[in-house]
Formats: structure tokens, sequence, C-alpha cells
């Protein structure tokens, strides 16, 4: 019971930016699930989606779930075109469940057309769930 409490209470918490976020009015928040599924309706959008982050030469891209990047399931993911609000937090947040924030490309597949589309112009990526400042 008090496990339920405590997992209702992170899901209702906001995530807390820092500064160097930019927090986008228009994004639209969707699972990876939905944008892989009708990637049509996101093309050229602003979105904001949770999953599993791989930072890999080659292999840049945002899993629906860490047992999907395991398990080599790519088109289970979209396409990462890093930038620096990437690449300056790469080794914290390689390997780890983030937010990101940015634009979809369903045309633009990554590496070898491997993945379900891209994300673009990545205006912020933070971990998820929010983890207390040290």
């Amino acid at each position: 019971m008090a496990r339920a409490f405590v997992l209702l209470l992170v899901a209702l918490t906001p995530v807390t930016r820092t500064a160097s976020d930019t927090a986008d009015p228009n994004a639209e928040l969707v699972s990876l699930v939905r944008l892989i599924a009708t990637p049509e309706k996101y093309d050229g959008k602003v979105v904001q989606v949770v999953g599993f982050l791989r930072l890999e030469f080659e292999g840049n891209a945002l899993y629906i779930h860490e047992e999907d990047y395991k398990s080599g399931i790519t088109k289970n993911a979209a396409w990462v075109v890093r930038n620096a609000k990437v690449n300056d937090r790469a080794e914290a947040l390689n390997m780890h469940y983030v937010i990101l924030l940015g634009t979809f490309d369903a045309g633009r597949h990554g590496h070898m057309d491997l993945f379900s589309g891209s994300l673009t112009d990545i205006k912020s990526v933070i971990l998820w769930p929010p983890r207390p400042p040290k």
C-alpha cells in the first residue's frame, strides 16, 4: 500500500526543469508508441516523449523500453540527432530513461533506415524519473 502511494506521488509530481532547459508550450506530449504508430500525425511537430536513451556510434536512439534496446528492436525506437543539449550531458543521460523535447521527422530513419523516424532539434533532455539534486 505504501509503495502504491509513493508511486502515485511520484507520478503526480511535476518535472523540474533547469534554467538551461527550454520549455515549449506548443509541444505535444506523446508516447513513443503513439509516435511510432502514427508518424504522419506528428511529422514536423515539436513533441515531448519519455523513453530509454542509448547514445552510441551509429545507434543514437530513444527506445520505448530498455528491453527493446537490449533485444535490438530498432523499430521500437526513434533515431536521435544529437546536438549540444545531448552531447553536453551524454555520459549522464546514456542508458537511462529520459524526457526528450524535440522535433519529430517521420521520413528520417537514422542509420541504415533502422529506426521509426527521428527526433531532431533537441530542445531539452532530462533524466526520468527526476532525481533529487546532490
